[in-house]
């Protein structure tokens, strides 16, 4: 991946320097977006091939904390085509050991695992995961945190060695930052780092920095940064046209860190380099993660990343165009780590969840992350920091499912996460409504935090106390030696040029203060020591001494020069036996003294209230010398009011009431020794009377409302302004508001809920003293459900009294009355009883009935409106009586497959209402009874027919009444009974008695039957035992007749019979066997009869084998056009016509059976010239008896039942006689031999042997003579 040049000449490491495109032309780095977060992808190739995939991660491992000891898993699923490698690899260390690394495939889940058994403290690291193929690779990071076990001391950290890519040398420029093993500085010398840090940095900054690098004199600093920023922008003039948006470097959610800023080129081919510490640092132009160094151009944005964050990384870095710095950067990585992480967190929905952790050193700020996304304090979220700085907190407000996830905390390059699982809240009243907001909170570490925070602030405070301890006694050993006096140097004074504050260099005052408050010089080739202040940074007492030179001389170390603290010096023994004098506040110049004197104590900085007395001291090594007082350069002597005092060792200057001219900086000076100190005279802070009786009285506001306090006072110097509730300090962030003026502060708390509501103080502090102003805040709000349990007073058949207690949260304001609600179990409504006053806190209900189970609900209410309900529990009126036993069950009926009982009520209800039976039931020769029903679905009725029993078994049954109160005492048992059908002769289920097959396919006929015991079974055709080759299926409860390919032979009569012991039944099947009939002869026309045709026609051949076969006429005539059927079911071979004259006529015959019609056979035409009858002339008329027919008895209705006779008869009359005709819905039933029809003297009569289904319907008779037509009809109906 990297190319190495063989010799450096523009000082340019491998990845530096402008056009990458040339030096990776084949090389093609597509960063592609994973769908999972946290993975990274590249891609090789610009476009993929058809079907083909770069790897990606489907499900990706998960952080884990696990104790030493156990098994530690990570677990990775990866997709791509083709299949992708997957391998696994630590930061610091490798995973090849097969003992400790286990790396393995699941085919049936696609699942690679690494595992690591008994996982120990050193296995603690950043794991990747790798998934690669031809066309692109997968990376995914994990962390591991192993929690070790008992009393171990942590090991010390492994010295990891600063990553180097290979073949790649460090590579130096010339540059004013230089690495820490060349860094060379003069006496008073700022560090070049100075410079380059404020050149880069906003005004903003600019006090912080030169506090933290020891610099003074401002008007000197921006003078000089404004030189310094001109010669700057000329040389960065020649290279860059543009350069803004500078961010300084920083951690972000993914672990690493980055700085970024948005340049443009005069050049595009202008080399970049990047320098740390002024060691160029190699870098990687590629999306490339296993390079530690990153930089991404994107438009004219450039983004520097350093991944895999270790101690060594902190640094100045400085990013260089041709030579030319244009951006510097001080990354510092805090000695902090977590002494308690964040833990899992489950919370229900609308409830807050709180994270919470400890840091070993204090911290002011860490940065908290919400699924890789950073989180600042505001309305979703609170970040708490304790007032030790050890204490970190995290308030996800409201949660709602989308706020479950991954949530961290970073320090410095240390992290921890921890999981937040919201549960849906399952209330089923509050299904389809908006959920109320919840005042719990979830979460927490489950430890005292405190307690640990105030262990660890004892532990930091012990060790920086030892380490002053150690500096006393080396101190006082050295002043044991005896080495005499030492002269004191000259106090350096700053300048403009030198820029330095008291104390030395400001980069030494610095480490001073890193190092706990204790500084030394170091020796120069001169022999003199550049002095070391500390006390400026910490405020701790600071001590410090010389080393050994050679001319034997040291320049005196001190502190004290910023706060006032006393100091401690030494000065070890040099080669001619004198010492320096060291450890003084600034008493560098002085005369040596004959004696040694040092100074024990010296002046503090102190704040008098005007009008009280006030005190200065300071104690000396020895009671002899004398000293003297100067007020602002001025000598003092004690006067009315201010006395000089000398008590032994002691110098103090007393006064007896302090007022504004006391103000200044005094000082104390003797044989040498100087020591100041600054008085300042002012008032403890004051509220006007008005203004703190406003305050004093309480906010009231409503739920949602916004709570507001306001307090005016004095304007003030150095005036500390803080706000309280219950004792608890309030911060700006989230839900509260704190503005802070220079005449008054404002509180404002945002949408309060009732747990916002409690005391709210304001506090006012400065040097003087503090003073308090106390209000109350009332978060108005419906009342909390009434305190349970519910007590059950009285409990009667008639009565239910219920007490309760008030609630314990009345929503800010009085509750007015109870609401109570009842719900009878088993039923869905509720229903209101009615509501008493709040002074009464029983009730009782007088509507229950007996034996019955209820709910109440009560409710507080107030003006604010209704709460949340107290719910009881269940509750019976009166006391469990059960009925008494029934009579023992009676069998009405016993079957194979059922029991059909009977009982009888019992004769004592006990004065309650029999809601039904318990039926149960006991196998012959067994003791266990099987309730056939539970009691809560009693059987309602006295019969029930038992189906769940075993054929041929045999059982006892016994029954319960069931009332309110459950289950009374079982009846007797019943008689034993056997579950099997009763002996029975057999029956026939609605059998047919015809069937119509057509000739050549398979004729089945099955009976179903019921006997008992089963019957013997024979058929019978025509009286005669049936044809041996006629299959017969016989199974129980049924008998089939099956002929495979059936003729018109198997036409006839079928007759089972089926016999046992308990007697025999048969029935017979008519079946016919039949095909298509063949059509009719010719067709003859004849008219006798004007307007009459006469049709007759050869019978089919069919007729003489088909006693079903019938005719049917069609008529087509000249003015319709059509065919139309006139008439049907015609069992002979005539049929009389209507025609009219002047039209002409074709017929059509039919031959029809059970098959269908056949072919037609058709008339001649019957035209108007064609076959007429001879008009008649005109002819005495002679008398004659003729007459048209006419029906003298109609035809009555019948409704005969089916297997039943039936006989119908009418009378008719007519000359000729007339012929007569018999219809059965309009098709001639004449010559059908199912029906016997006889005509005598005009008494026409219809029997019919054995009625059947098919003979109901309408019957008609036509009588028709020359003379005319009459017509009669009713109607037979057939019962089953």
């Amino acid at each position: 991946m990297w190319k190495r040049k063989a010799k450096v000449t523009d000082q340019t490491a491998d990845g530096q320097g402008p056009a990458p495109e040339k030096k990776y032309k084949k090389k093609v780095g597509i960063k592609k977006k994973s769908k999972v977060p946290g993975v990274m992808i590249t891609q090789y190739v610009e476009e993929l091939p058809e079907g083909k995939s770069h790897p990606d991660f489907t499900r990706k491992p998960i952080a884990l904390t696990i104790q030493e000891g156990k098994l530690a898993i990570f677990k990775a699923i990866v997709t791509g085509d083709p299949e992708p490698t997957v391998t696994w690899a630590r930061n610091n260390g490798e995973v090849t050991d097969k003992e400790k690394y286990q790396s393995k495939f699941d085919p049936n889940s696609h699942e690679h695992t690494l595992e690591m058994p008994n996982v120990s403290s050193d296995q603690a690291d950043t794991y990747k995961c790798y998934a690669k193929n031809e066309f692109g690779k997968a990376i995914v990071t994990v962390m591991l945190n192993v929690i070790e076990v008992g009393f171990k001391k942590k090991k010390a950290q492994q010295q990891v060695e600063p990553e180097v890519v290979s073949g790649m040398k460090p590579v130096l420029r010339k540059s004013k930052v230089k690495p820490k093993d060349q860094q060379e500085r003069k006496d008073g010398e700022l560090d070049p780092k100075f410079w380059e840090i404020l050149l880069s940095a906003d005004k903003k900054d600019y006090e912080r920095i030169c506090q933290e690098y020891g610099v003074t004199n401002f008007r000197w600093m921006l003078k000089k940064l404004n030189e310094m920023k001109k010669e700057r922008e000329e040389e960065q003039a020649q290279f860059v046209k543009t350069i803004e948006n500078l961010k300084p470097i920083k951690v972000n959610a993914s672990g690493c860190a980055s700085f970024e800023l948005e340049m443009e080129l005069l050049e595009a081919s202008s080399r970049i380099f990047i320098y740390k510490d002024g060691e160029m640092v190699p870098f990687s132009l590629e999306v490339e993660d296993e390079v530690k160094h990153e930089l991404k151009q994107v438009g004219k944005k450039y983004t520097f990343t350093i991944r895999d964050l270790l101690p060594d990384d902190a640094g100045l870095y400085q990013m260089d165009v041709e030579g030319v710095t244009v951006f510097s950067t001080d990354f510092k990585i805090p000695s902090v780590d977590f002494l308690v992480k964040i833990q899992e967190v489950k919370a229900m929905e609308r409830e807050d969840a709180v994270f919470e952790c400890v840091l070993s050193n204090p911290f002011s700020k860490i940065n908290w992350f919400g699924k890789n996304a950073a989180l600042e304090a505001g309305e979703k979220f609170d970040i708490e920091v304790s007032e030790d700085k050890l204490v970190h907190r995290l308030v996800v407000k409201d949660c709602m499912m989308v706020d479950k996830g991954i949530y961290a905390a970073v320090a410095g390059i240390k992290s921890c996460n921890a999981f937040l699982v919201v549960e849906a809240d399952k209330d089923p009243a509050l299904h389809g409504k908006k959920k109320a907001r919840k005042t719990t909170k979830a979460g927490g570490s489950g430890l005292d935090l405190e307690k640990i925070a105030k262990e660890q602030q004892d532990k930091l405070q012990k060790d920086r106390a030892e380490r002053i301890e150690a500096v006393k006694a080396a101190k006082e050993a050295t002043v044991a030696d005896g080495s005499g006096s030492g002269s004191a140097a000259p106090e350096p004074k700053s300048d403009a040029d030198s820029g330095s504050g008291s104390g030395g260099g400001g980069d030494l005052t610095k480490k001073a203060a890193d190092d706990g408050a204790a500084g030394h010089s170091k020796t120069v080739k001169d022999g003199s020591a550049v002095g070391l202040g500390s006390e400026s940074q910490l405020g701790a007492p600071a001590m410090g001494h010389s080393k050994t030179v050679k001319d034997g001389s040291a320049v005196g170390l001190g502190s004290e020069s910023q706060l006032g603290a006393p100091a401690m010096g030494h000065s070890k023994s040099v080669k001619d036996g004198s010492a320096v004098g060291l450890g003084s506040e600034s008493q560098l110049g002085a005369p040596a003294m004959d004696e040694k004197v040092s100074l024990t104590q010296g002046l503090s900085d102190a704040y008098a209230i005007r009008g009280k007395p006030v005190e200065m001291a300071l104690t000396l090594s020895s009671d002899k010398p004398e000293g003297t007082w100067y007020k602002d350069g001025e000598k003092l002597s004690s006067e009315a009011g201010k006395e000089l005092k000398k008590d032994g060792a002691i110098h103090k200057l007393m006064i007896q009431s302090a007022k504004d001219d006391h103000s200044g900086q005094y000082a104390f000076e003797t044989a040498g020794i100087k020591t100041e100190a600054s008085l300042t005279v002012g008032d403890v802070p004051e509220f006007d009377p008005d203004d703190l009786h406003k305050f004093s009285k309480p906010v009231i506001v409503k739920v949602g409302q916004n709570g507001s306090f306001k307090m005016p006072f004095e304007p003030q110097e150095n005036l500390e302004i803080k706000w309280f509730k219950d004792g608890v300090e309030l911060n700006d962030g989230g839900g509260v508001k704190i503005q802070r003026e220079l005449n008054h502060s404002r509180l404002l708390m945002k949408d309060c809920i009732r747990s916002d509501a409690g005391e709210i103080k304001i506090k006012l502090k400065n040097p003087f003293g503090e003073i308090e102003a106390t209000s109350r805040l009332i978060v108005l709000d419906k009342p909390g459900p009434p305190e349970g349990p519910v007590e059950v007073v009285e409990s009667t058949s008639t009565v239910i009294e219920l007490q309760w207690k008030p609630p314990k949260d009345d929503g800010g304001s009085a509750v007015t009355n109870y609401i109570i609600e009842r719900q009878q179990v088993g039923q869905p409504m509720w229903k209101k009883l009615g509501d008493v006053t709040a002074d009464r806190l029983t009730f009782r209900d007088r509507n229950v009935i007996h034996g019955k189970n209820y709910i109440y609900r009560i409710y507080a209410e107030n003006p604010e409106g209704i709460g949340e309900p107290l719910v009881t529990e269940s509750t019976m009126a009166g006391t469990l009586v059960f009925p008494g036993p029934p009579c023992a069950p009676k069998v009405e009926s016993a079957f194979k497959n059922c029991i059909n009982l009977k009982w009888e009520p019992p004769l004592q209800d006990n004065g309650t209402q029999i809601l039904g039976y318990q039926l149960e039931k006991r196998k012959k020769d067994t003791q266990q009874w099987i309730a056939l029903n539970p009691v809560n679905e009693p059987i309602e009725g006295l019969k029930y027919a038992v189906k769940d029993v075993s054929e041929g078994s045999e059982y006892e049954f016994r029954v319960a009444a069931i009332n309110v109160s459950g289950a009374g005492d079982p009846s007797p048992p019943s008689q034993v009974v056997a579950a099997r059908n009763p002996k029975m002769r057999p029956q026939f289920h609605s059998p047919e008695d015809f069937m119509v097959i057509r000739a050549g396919n398979s004729l089945r006929i099955k009976m179903t039957y019921e006997a008992e015991p089963q019957p013997d079974i024979t058929w019978l055709k025509d009286e005669e035992p049936i044809s041996p080759w006629i299959n017969i299926l016989n199974v129980e409860g049924s008998s089939t007749l099956v002929i495979p390919s059936s003729q018109r032979s198997d036409s006839g009569i079928y007759t089972i019979i089926a016999k046992n012991s308990s007697g025999s039944a048969n029935f017979d099947i008519e079946v016919r066997v039949t095909d298509e009939p063949k059509q009719p002869g010719p067709v003859a026309l004849e008219q006798l009869v004007h307007g009459k045709v006469i049709i007759t026609w050869e019978p089919s051949p069919d007729q003489e084998v088909d006693d079903r076969l019938h005719y049917m006429v069609a008529e087509h005539e000249s003015n319709t056009r059509i065919w139309r059927t006139i008439a049907d079911r015609l069992f002979c071979n005539t049929f009389t016509a209507n025609v009219h004259s002047g039209r002409e006529y074709h017929f059509r015959v039919y031959a029809k059976n059970d098959m269908g019609p056949s072919d037609p056979s058709n008339s001649p035409t019957w035209g108007v010239n064609s076959n007429k009858v001879a008009a008649t002339t005109n002819a005495p008329v002679s008398v004659s008896l003729e007459r048209p027919p006419s029906i003298m008895v109609p035809l009555k209705v019948h409704t005969p039942p089916k297997g039943y006779q039936c006989f119908m008869t009418c009378a008719v009359r007519g000359f000729p006689t007339p012929y007569v005709f018999w219809y059965l819905n309009d098709i001639c039933i004449n010559d059908n031999k199912n029906y016997y029809i006889t005509n005598a003297h005009g008494i026409c009569s219809m029997y019919i042997l054995r009625v059947s289904a098919t003979d109901g319907g309408v019957y008609k008779v036509v009588a028709i003579n020359n003379f005319g037509t009459a017509e009669c009809s009713t109607k037979v109906s057939v019962k089953d």
